[in-house]
């Protein structure tokens, strides 16, 4: 089924999207988008939506199982608190992507923002996962709880010199970033640290980037033949004393 959003306030928008799915439609394209928020909030099942143009802020909030593909950029918020399914955005993502997601996963051709995987955590056997094929800004993992983050650094179109911004991981107390290669110790937030990968990491690591190059169409080996740095909380209770006494 084809939704042309073009002007359509977000509430018309999403009133469609719900009414095509009570009605048993299995995938929907929705073109001309610009900017209109929600889509795809709270929507379960196998559902399939292609977006072409610009989805609005908080895209697959709340989501739990279906494929949503994004053919251009997304704005902030993308798959906030999703359960499962997965998110493709063919260009940039923004600003807290991944906040509080808790499973799924979410593959980004190019850079993504800020406080991206913020909260982020692993429920029961639910494993998020994050991969950014640019750069990523501030505060990446931020008081991140569990799951995975990859950034890869390989579709930079933000031109930084380092491929991650200040502040990683600040108050991780959970789950792991991975980062290719090298990434300056003076970045990292209070309570992370860099370890080598382990057997188990880099198995993990290859199983998600074998699907990330799939999706987009990349070469895994030429990905895979650098060093991944590995970002992981030096404790789970990073500001106990903050909050404790004796």
């Amino acid at each position: 089924m084809r939704i042309v959003a073009n002007f359509k306030h977000y509430k018309e928008l999403n009133e469609e999207i719900f009414q095509a799915v009570q009605a048993g439609v299995a995938e929907l394209t929705l073109e001309d988008v610009n900017g209109q928020r929600f889509i795809a909030d709270c929507l379960k099942g196998k559902l399939k939506i292609n977006i072409y143009g610009t989805p609005g802020n908080d895209l697959g909030m709340f989501m739990d199982g279906p494929t949503v593909t994004v053919f251009g950029n997304a704005q902030d918020g993308v798959g906030n608190t999703m359960s499962s399914g997965k998110i493709i955005i063919h260009g940039d993502g923004r600003d807290i992507l991944g906040h509080s997601m808790r499973g799924g996963k979410i593959f980004v051709r190019g850079d993504v923002g800020y406080r991206v995987g913020i909260h982020m955590k692993t429920y029961k056997s639910n494993v998020p996962i994050i991969v950014a094929g640019g750069h990523a800004g501030d505060f990446l993992g931020e008081y991140m709880a569990g799951g995975m983050i990859i950034v890869l650094g390989i579709h930079n179109r933000a031109k930084k010199a380092e491929i991650l911004g200040d502040w990683i991981a600040t108050g991780q107390h959970g789950g792991a970033i991975y980062v290719r290669g090298n990434v300056d110790e003076s970045k990292l937030g209070n309570g992370a640290s860099q370890f080598p990968l382990t057997a188990d990491d880099e198995i993990a690591v290859k199983k998600v980037l074998e699907e990330y190059c799939q999706v987009f169409g990349l070469d895994l080996d030429s990905i895979l033949d650098s060093e991944f740095t590995k970002i992981a909380p030096l404790s789970h209770r990073p500001y106990a004393a903050l909050y404790t006494c004796e």
